[in-house]
């Protein structure tokens, strides 16, 4: 009789800190493997927290709190397969990444991991130990499983351990976040051990959001080979039931859906569109509130919130200036109404004149400069902030990376808000954003099909509309020269002499990276946001607010 064995993969989405909530998903992940008759279920790399904790795990009595509904979940699942969740556990005072294996009740197995990632988003260095390799546990009647927890598995030793010290199948929790085109790279570091240690792995990832990083799910199993047997979709929270057979060569995984991959752009928007609904039900928030100028970083910013959270739960506010044109307001109205969602005028004219003439006693005869500009974006900032107050709307803000890269944003006004996101995100991918945006629409978008951004607003030059017949391009380079240099120099950590060697003129390099880095103070206390690239303003890229450093070259 050919031995068979059926593993449940349960791709879901906890929240840091609600315990009993996630060892309730857990539950049911749980029950849905029962049912469907499998021996292990399996969620990811700490799911009884959420991830990442950040310095939550430190508090001894979270993880004490942990433990006792870690206790429950293994009473509450003791009839049945066995579970492996991952958590944290101290040892003595060492604090540890585990992933346990629950059954009759009790701990009947327990990993702890070894490399601990330290780069990026992640600071688990400073958060946990570094564990011993652990050898392979025999669950029941199941093949003899080795448990890489994330990290574990992108290098070579610990797998290799684990298959020496008899592992039949690799089993990978993981928290792994989302940034472009990163499922390629988890993929082919997959197939590499498997390759090398001649076993079948599942790479088991969480989903959802969690402050600025959302995770993309897109788990898999690999026969020998390399060769793909089930692959999860990315976003989705999704159980499936694997079945593993053992034949003579080994354990094999029998070939099951096969998702499949959609590209860059949509994977990009479907990243800002769940990490703000996850946000938002994670926080509490119900509803959001927009400043729409007209301008095409507020129209995608107001599509993601309608696509996010519905129509009804977003409120757009044209904030007009003798500035304004025309055409923005109709273009924002056009935006507003394309969408679904209601949309509010609120001149600034008044606010405006009373803040002149309270500072005319002071400001004198002095010319009209960048001070003028920024009351008008505070004034904004300040009427949108009141209305948040006042209806309990969570305030969106909408700079995009190469903005917020060179600072092109008043911080106190535009830069006001609770959430940004297209933060990750540069100019030039907000136009490619918008356009497929207008040509593709997706079961998870609760917002209409169709040309939801005005044409007009992606053909139009951009601009702030702070004085007269202002464009960006006044102030800054065109937006594919801009791009281009910041690509290099933020994403690629690049040098100026690398910039100029690619074609971009030397001072305007030199006057971007000043830009760069005289604006890190207003970056600090910016609104978090999605990250959507693996450099990241936040945790990815950590730079000092005082810094006199510039490159000689």
């Amino acid at each position: 009789m050919t031995q068979t064995f059926r593993l449940t993969m349960a791709q879901l989405n906890p929240t840091v800190g609600d315990l009993a909530g996630n060892a309730a998903l857990a539950q049911t992940a749980w029950q849905a493997g029962k049912a469907a008759g499998a021996n292990l279920v399996i969620l990811p790399e700490m799911f009884l927290t959420g991830y990442q904790t950040q310095d939550l795990v430190r508090k001894p009595a979270f993880v004490a709190d942990v433990l006792t509904q870690m206790d429950a979940l293994a009473q509450a699942c003791a009839d049945g397969p066995a579970l492996g969740i991952g958590l944290p556990m101290f040892e003595g005072d060492r604090l540890y990444n585990c992933y346990v294996y629950l059954a009759g009740g009790k701990v009947t197995a327990r990993f702890r991991k070894h490399f601990l990632p330290n780069f990026n988003v992640f600071d688990e260095v400073r958060l946990f130990k570094s564990a011993d390799i652990s050898g392979p546990v025999t669950l029941g009647d199941s093949p003899r499983i080795g448990t890489p927890i994330c990290e574990d598995a992108w290098y070579p030793d610990v797998c290799e351990t684990m298959v020496e010290s008899g592992a039949e199948v690799l089993v990978v929790p993981n928290g792994s976040p989302y940034f472009r085109d990163k499922f390629p790279i988890r993929l082919q570091n997959m197939i590499a051990r498997v390759v090398e240690n001649d076993v079948p792995l599942v790479y088991l990832n969480m989903t959802g959001g969690q402050d600025d990083q959302m995770f993309d799910g897109g788990s898999f199993v690999l026969n020998r080979g390399g060769k793909l047997a089930v692959q999860l979709p990315v976003f989705d929270d999704a159980i499936a039931h694997v079945d593993f057979q053992q034949t003579a060569d080994g354990w094999v995984a029998l070939d099951g859906p096969k998702a499949l991959m959609p590209d860059s752009v949509a994977q990009d928007y479907r990243a800002m569109v769940d990490a703000l609904r996850d946000y938002m039900r994670k926080t509490g928030f119900k509803k959001v509130v927009l400043g729409l100028s007209g301008g095409i970083d507020s129209a995608i910013v107001a599509a993601i919130a309608v696509d996010a959270l519905g129509a009804d739960n977003v409120r757009c506010v044209m904030l007009p200036s003798e500035y304004t044109s025309q055409a923005s307001l109709d273009d924002a109205a056009a935006a507003a109404q394309g969408l679904g969602c209601r949309y509010d005028t609120v001149s600034i004219a008044g606010p405006r004149a009373a803040v002149t003439e309270a500072l005319a006693p002071l400001f004198g005869d002095m010319p009209a400069d960048l001070t003028e500009e920024n009351i008008q974006s505070r004034i904004r900032g300040l009427l949108l902030m009141a209305q948040s107050n006042k209806f309990g709307e969570m305030l969106l803000t909408t700079g995009n990376k190469s903005e917020v890269a060179v600072g092109y944003a008043t911080i106190y006004g535009d830069m006001a808000g609770g959430y940004n996101p297209i933060k990750d995100m540069y100019k030039t991918r907000v136009f490619d954003t918008c356009r497929w945006r207008n040509a593709n629409h997706r079961d998870w978008m609760q917002g209409p099909a169709g040309e939801v951004i005005p044409v007009a607003i992606i053909d139009k030059p951009p601009s702030a509309e702070l004085r007269p017949d202002q464009k960006d391009e006044d102030s800054l380079p065109p937006y594919d020269v801009l791009d281009g240099i910041l690509a290099m120099l933020v994403d690629g950590d690049a040098s100026v002499a690398d910039c100029v060697a690619a074609g971009y003129d030397r001072e305007t390099v030199k006057k971007i990276e000043h830009l760069v880095y005289i604006s890190e103070y207003k970056r600090f206390q910016a609104a978090p946001g999605v990250r959507l690239s693996d450099r990241a303003f936040w945790l990815d890229r950590r730079y000092p607010i005082v810094n006199r450093w510039r490159d000689p070259s």
